[in-house]
């Protein structure tokens, strides 16, 4: 399985180049791809479109001057066609620090209210909607990020 996703479970600075690792999650093994998320990272994400089973957004819940950066990004991956049948699990992260977004303020800033498909198992099958969904986490903590993968794993052909 191959994911686009913007973060590493052992990594606290920004990503610098693209790498890559394997994850376990319960019985559940992901290639993940860590593609990073500042300006010239996200010129290559594109490269990485035809191989990518899903998609993990990752956003940091203590950055609010940013949210309207990481809404402009997600919607341009949402609308992109090479991705229009592609799961997004959004992680927003950093949930250990104090005033870190909620889950709703972080749908609101995102532009997510009523266009998540649910949590736990849902059946998309037959239908043209995409599954999409917000987790909230802590990477550090080691917290939250299991439920969100999961969440997606069950929509990977």
């Amino acid at each position: 399985m191959g994911f686009l996703h913007l973060w590493r479970l052992v990594q606290h600075q920004p990503t610098q180049h693209p790498t890559s690792e394997e994850l376990s999650i319960d019985k559940i093994k992901f290639k993940a791809f860590d593609l990073g998320g500042h300006q010239i990272a996200r010129r290559v994400w594109k490269d990485y479109y035809a191989k990518v089973d899903a998609v993990v957004y990752l956003v940091d819940a203590y950055d609010k001057e940013r949210f309207a950066e990481s809404k402009r990004e997600l919607d341009a991956l949402l609308s992109d066609e090479s991705l229009a049948n592609v799961p997004f699990l959004i992680l927003g992260n950093k949930i250990d620090i104090p005033y870190a977004a909620s889950e709703d303020e972080l749908r609101y800033h995102l532009g997510l209210i009523n266009f998540t498909t649910g949590k736990g198992r849902v059946n998309l099958t037959n239908s043209s909607v995409r599954p999409l969904e917000v987790f909230m986490c802590s990477i550090v903590r080691k917290m939250g990020y299991g439920d969100g993968f999961k969440w997606v794993s069950q929509y990977i052909k």
